[in-house]
């Protein structure tokens, strides 16, 4: 077998199997490896059969042979010549014994040389005479034909094969279907049962690191499996409780670090300082709320998911109509294509949370040659992904901050970072598109500027 690039070596067939194994679950690995136990086992107990039936069918046949010839013999034997063909039609057609003249001009096949053959042909002789003489075929006739003589007369008597040999194919073959097919459904029973608990446990899994509420998984069953739930359970409490406690000293870290930054300001505004003081210091106290504002948004957990898919084009729509009368009053511009009908599972509150912060960052940082922000905005379906490209006319970002403009707290070192804020715009975004497994990619316009792709799962119905 070969193809374009050369023969399949047996490196390929074993990587491409290794890949097969790697994509297969948990059920149908278990599955897969007690079949093949099960058929190993299988063979070998019909091997273990078939010897075990070999000996004493030898033997019982090699009597009911024996027994056969010598009640031939003596019927033949102590009929007249005259008698002897009606004897021997009363032989066929009662009892199925055929009996023909042997002569020497015989075409004789010797039996073959199977065990069990050769055995048999060993307990005839031993029972009737070493002379006796089994044939496999005689003049191109099938049978067992087993000679006897009486007086000078010498004859064949012969035996139906499969009425002599070892159970047949077929019946053997019934017995290992049915064996097999019951063992099959009891590996698959089997597996699931193993299997059920652990699907289970890698759904609440699942949900649990998308922020989901995950009901308690029921502590029976096993031993281990009792454990493993349990332990899941108290993971998922303390978890739930860490959120509230995080939640809550946030509210009271924002609470108690506003408060005075509003007295503050205030007194500032009723001081007697001249303007151009009192500005600097009114954008330093703006700057110290922002951050708050961005570290109590990172650390708040994502929204729920929907039970179904929810139309993210019109969501899109509202915001982009509200962004784009607030793009206009700080002087950029904000172009919005968006293609309608576009569904996928994702909370509306997390939405508005991803574009509203990457529209703030490009108003922030993606400011053109023209002093203001122009801004594009595009959704639109590719394949089984919905992707949505923000993209503005700024100075861009260099190849090599990228992928650390993803992490939190870092901010470029360019003419982006103009703004203040505490460097968690992306991260934020980047932490609630891993809940819904979608992704960001930062890409430098070839027309200059920094375009922002987002890639979601496309729900189609």
């Amino acid at each position: 077998m070969s193809s374009a690039q050369g023969p399949i070596t047996n490196s390929d067939w074993s990587a491409h199997l290794r890949q097969i194994w790697s994509q297969m679950g948990l059920f149908a690995r278990t599955f897969l490896l007690l079949t093949v136990l099960m058929l190993a086992s299988l063979g070998a107990w019909l091997q273990i059969f078939i010897s075990m039936e070999m000996g004493p069918r030898a033997n019982q046949m090699s009597r009911r042979v024996a027994t056969s010839v010598n009640l031939t013999r003596a019927a033949l034997a102590y009929s007249s010549v005259s008698e002897r063909p009606s004897v021997l039609l009363e032989l066929a057609s009662r009892e199925g014994l055929q009996v023909y003249p042997r002569t020497a001009d015989d075409q004789v096949e010797p039996l073959p040389a199977e065990e069990y053959w050769q055995q048999l042909a060993t307990l005839v002789r031993g029972y009737l005479g070493q002379e006796t003489v089994l044939a496999w075929e005689v003049d191109d006739q099938s049978g067992l034909w087993v000679s006897f003589r009486i007086d000078d007369e010498k004859y064949w008597l012969v035996f139906e094969r499969h009425e002599i040999g070892l159970t047949g194919g077929i019946e053997w073959l019934g017995w290992a279907a049915a064996a097999l097919l019951l063992s099959l459904l009891g590996a698959a029973i089997s597996v699931a049962y193993i299997n059920r608990p652990l699907a289970r446990l890698a759904r609440a899994a699942q949900l649990l690191s998308r922020g989901e509420s995950v009901a308690p998984l029921p502590e029976t069953g096993a031993r281990e499996i009792r454990e493993l739930n349990a332990s899941f359970n108290r993971m998922a409490r303390e978890l739930r409780q860490t959120d509230s406690d995080r939640e809550l000293m946030l509210a009271g870290i924002s609470h108690d670090l506003r408060t005075p930054l509003t007295r503050m300001r205030l007194e500032i505004e009723m001081s007697s300082m001249d303007d151009q003081a009192r500005h600097a210091i009114d954008l330093d106290m703006a700057q110290i709320d922002h951050c708050i504002g961005q570290l109590v948004e990172y650390a708040r957990a994502a929204g729920t998911l929907p039970k179904g898919a929810v139309d993210i084009s019109a969501i899109l729509l509202e915001v982009a109509e509200r962004e784009r009368m607030h793009t206009e009053i700080t002087g950029g511009q904000l172009h919005v294509a968006i293609q309608p009908a576009l569904r996928a599972r994702i909370s509306a509150l997390d939405l508005n949370r991803i574009v509203v912060n990457l529209i703030e960052n490009a108003r922030h940082y993606g400011v053109g040659p023209g002093g203001h922000a122009e801004i594009s905005l595009t959704l639109q379906a590719v394949s089984d992904q919905i992707v949505l490209e923000i993209s503005d006319r700024g100075p861009g970002v260099p190849p090599g901050d990228i992928a650390r403009l993803l992490r939190p707290f870092s901010r470029g070192v360019t003419a982006r970072t103009g703004g203040g804020g505490a460097g968690l715009g992306l991260a934020i975004v980047e932490r609630l598109l891993r809940q819904v497994s979608g992704s960001i990619s930062l890409l430098e316009r070839p027309q200059g500027g920094l375009m922002i792709r987002i890639e979601l799962p496309r729900v189609r119905s």
